[in-house]
């Protein structure tokens, strides 16, 4: 009992010597300190470009809203990985989404435009399409808007 009595002392004294630690059994039920800045969110930048060009738009209703439907046509074939990705809405009225796509990893032909076209979906609830007035895609050459 009394080597226990020792060790835990120890111990003690051992993390109360660690100061403005973590460690230190003393901060462990404290408040948090003053002048602590908490780091606000940022979201991760998507890496993949725009796609060349945006030829066609669609708005699909849906039970619960719509799908926005967009074709793009890249400069060549192979590139893959398509999303419509949403930006952040500036109280405007408009959904915009940006076309995003990867290129491809080695060089390849052109083709034709049937061959290279890509098609991307986004679904957008009711409760996100609340006043909204127009939805845009942005590709790299050019926009399509439609009204949901």
């Amino acid at each position: 009992m009394k080597r226990a009595l020792i060790l835990v002392t120890v111990v003690g004294l051992t993390l109360a010597g660690c100061g403005k630690s973590n460690l230190n059994p003393l901060h462990w039920f404290s408040k948090a300190r003053k002048g602590t800045q908490v780091q606000a969110y940022t979201p991760p930048v998507d890496p993949r470009g725009l796609i060349d060009q945006v030829v066609s738009l669609q708005i699909e209703p849906i039970r619960t809203g719509v799908l926005v439907r967009a074709t793009g046509v890249p400069p060549t074939q192979g590139f893959w990985d398509a999303a419509l990705v949403a930006l952040p809405n500036d109280g405007s009225g408009k959904l915009v989404f940006e076309f995003r796509i990867f290129p491809p990893t080695v060089a390849a032909s052109a083709g034709s435009q049937p061959s290279r076209e890509i098609t991307a979906v986004a679904s957008v609830t009711k409760f996100n399409l609340d006043g909204i007035t127009s939805i845009e895609v942005k590709g790299a050459q050019n926009a399509l808007r439609a009204q949901p």
